[in-house]
């Protein structure tokens, strides 16, 4: 199976994971999908400075930039993988 295709399996599997992974794990997951969908992250900061899950989402992409989009989706499978077993 290639790259892509690995990827988008993890990306159903995710959705069926049988406990819900932590904050932390899952701003990875996010931010891991962002890089390996969009590239690095080139939005502005969230205007509101108590949204304070749109700033933790913001940082945790930015936390990734300079990643490849084949690193991101290889990360994403492997965490994943960890998260199944």
């Amino acid at each position: 199976m290639d790259l892509k295709a690995l990827f988008d399996k993890a990306v159903d599997e995710s959705k069926s994971l049988s406990e819900k992974p932590s904050n932390d794990t899952l701003l990875a997951l996010y931010s891991l999908y962002k890089q390996a969908t969009e590239g690095d992250n080139t939005l502005d900061p969230p205007a509101n400075p108590f949204d304070f899950v749109s700033k933790a989402k913001y940082e945790a992409w930015l936390g990734v930039k300079g990643k490849t989009k084949d690193q991101a989706m290889k990360e994403y499978v492997d965490l994943i993988e960890k998260l199944k077993n």
